[in-house]
């Protein structure tokens, strides 16, 4: 085992106060596998808990590094034996319980590539994703061998391994437990490379066909400064982790589950049927969970319920979150709910967490992420990837090379070389820094509205409409105006029991224009039941557009 993987220590608040976070010393060894780091190193027989899984009757079962071990051990040799090896793709489509985390160690132990699939998704999702990866496995469960039947023909898929009992039998389907139980105990696992390919995270595919987001073994030691600062000195004794996120999500799978299990903190899995505020605090108070990663939009599903805090006997110790701007107002809430400053972080499938802010670290700065994360260079630049001056709205990069940046597009040549520009990548999102390189966040770069002249974001218009007590939940984006270029419009969905008529779409504009400026308040708006949101929660704003149309 490569001898360099043990936990350094945590990023410092002193580091950030000396106000010049760059000369972060990266530690990447030439051979690194996520496997042995998040896993075998701690299999020392002394039964250190690394995943309590709940199921939905509220039963829990631990399971520990040294059974985390024997288990991914045996299932590789199953896979080995099916002839599944080295850059191999499996694909696996299942939410958050042991398996998923069997099948990930496992298939970095032979090298193998995962491609972790949204467990939500439907036939055609899958389809897309296991035939363009060209997966030759695939792991799901009852549910997912129902939407497997539908995907149609898949050449490359040789093997399906079932972690259930299912009516259902593809001739490829084998029990996935019997051919683990099968399987030798004793593993010869590959020797990687830090810069050999691990995973294939497919983006969200809000335009266009989802891209494959090729990522090598580094990646992980690539997320932890920047889960160190966002939960605040990340790891503290007593820490134990859970997010709602599902792990198929790069926010699931490596902002939480991959390196917690690195640091030797134990990981929750409990999947919730249905985003509940009830369950969710009783959930934090049973197994005592201190640090969380929520979405933005379950922190506002949470903010919208009437659940509150006394409720449940939980002590937090950091919560972060991540893929939209929160507002000042989400964030008092959380100091009030759930006693924690929750931190922002920012970064995307390709380039994660590469940006965030912390309570810890140093003062946030209303309207701003954070900073860059020590070991990334985080720049403002044009379409040629020049910097620009401070102040400037301009693209938000992230300099190459990076152990946090993708290999490339998954056999897409033309659109990895389109995501960058001189020496960095570019995000696709607009923004801007200050002298003291507080990052603030503009919108999608097709996100933004020009209107009159003016360069309006969405995010600030949509915070403000949901600080009105009639709104659940906001959503804005630009449509074509002959006059104006564009003009600003809202979707809202309302609380229950509000009556949508025009004198609350009245009494919505002029909240805008006296909260927040006149040119900025929505001309148009509609009440809608629910908004679009991508497989990983965010706001699908260019189908709102489509629906205007």
């Amino acid at each position: 085992m490569p001898p360099n993987i043990a936990p350094r220590s945590v990023i410092s608040a002193a580091h950030y106060r000396a106000g010049n976070p760059s000369p972060y010393e990266w530690q990447i060894p030439t051979h690194f596998n996520i496997a042995q780091a998040a896993c075998d190193r701690w299999a020392d027989g002394s039964g250190r808990t690394a995943i309590i899984c709940e199921d939905a009757d509220g039963s829990v079962t631990s399971y520990s590094y040294d059974q985390l071990k024997i288990l991914s051990d045996r299932f590789a040799n199953a896979l080995r034996a099916a002839g599944v090896g080295r850059g191999d793709r499996i694909g696996i489509y299942l939410s958050q319980r042991i398996e998923t985390v069997i099948t990930h160690l496992a298939a970095y132990k032979l090298g193998a590539i995962t491609v972790p699939l949204f467990y939500l998704f439907g036939p055609d999702a899958i389809a897309y994703r296991l035939d363009n990866s060209g997966a030759v496995a695939l792991v799901t469960d009852a549910s997912g061998m129902e939407k497997a039947t539908l995907a149609g023909e898949l050449p490359a898929l040789r093997l399906v391994f079932c972690v259930e009992s299912s009516d259902l039998v593809l001739p490829q389907t084998t029990d996935f437990w019997d051919r683990l139980h099968a399987a030798p105990a004793e593993l010869d696992p590959v020797l990687t490379l830090a810069d050999d390919p691990a995973m294939i995270i497919y983006t969200s595919g809000t335009t266009g066909k989802a891209k494959g987001a090729l990522h090598a073994h580094r990646v992980l030691l690539g997320h932890l400064p920047g889960v160190e600062v966002s939960h605040d000195s990340f790891p503290q004794e007593g820490d134990r982790f859970w997010t709602p996120a599902d792990w198929a999500w790069i926010g699931g799978l490596l902002d939480v589950l991959l390196p917690s299990l690195y640091h030797g903190v134990a990981v929750v899995a409990r999947r919730l049927e249905k985003f509940d505020a009830a369950e969710v605090f009783g959930l934090l108070a049973r197994h005592q969970i201190r640090n969380v990663f929520f979405p933005p939009t379950a922190l506002k599903m949470l903010r919208g319920a009437a659940t509150v805090r006394a409720q449940a006997d939980f002590s937090l110790r950091s919560v972060a979150s991540g893929g939209e701007t929160l507002g000042d107002d989400l964030i008092a809430w959380g100091r009030e709910a759930l006693g924690v400053t929750i931190n922002e972080f920012y970064g995307q499938t390709e380039c994660n967490l590469v940006v965030s802010s912390s309570s810890h670290c140093y003062p946030s700065v209303s309207g701003s992420m954070g900073r860059a994360v020590p070991g990334h260079v985080v720049q403002i630049v044009d379409e040629q990837g020049q910097v620009l001056p401070h102040g400037t709205v301009g693209n938000i990069a992230i300099r190459a090379p990076d152990p946090v940046m993708f290999l490339r597009y998954w056999r897409n040549e033309e659109a990895t070389r389109e995501k960058f520009a001189g020496d960095f990548l570019l995000t696709g999102d607009l923004g801007s820094m200050d002298e003291q390189g507080y990052i603030r966040y503009l919108g999608r770069n097709d996100d933004v509205i020009t209107s009159a002249g003016y360069r309006i974001g969405p995010a600030a218009i949509e915070e403000c409409l949901m600080r009105h007590p009639a709104v659940r939940i906001a959503a804005v984006v630009g449509v074509k105006d002959a006059l104006r270029t564009e003009v600003v419009k809202a979707f809202v969905v309302l609380k229950d029991g509000v009556t949508p008529d025009e004198a609350l779409k009245a009494e919505l504009q002029q909240h805008v224009r006296a909260q927040l400026a006149a040119h900025e308040y929505p001309r148009l708006i509609s009440f809608v039941a629910a908004l679009p949101t991508t497989a990983t929660g965010k706001i699908m704003r260019k189908t709102l557009k489509e629906m205007d149309q």
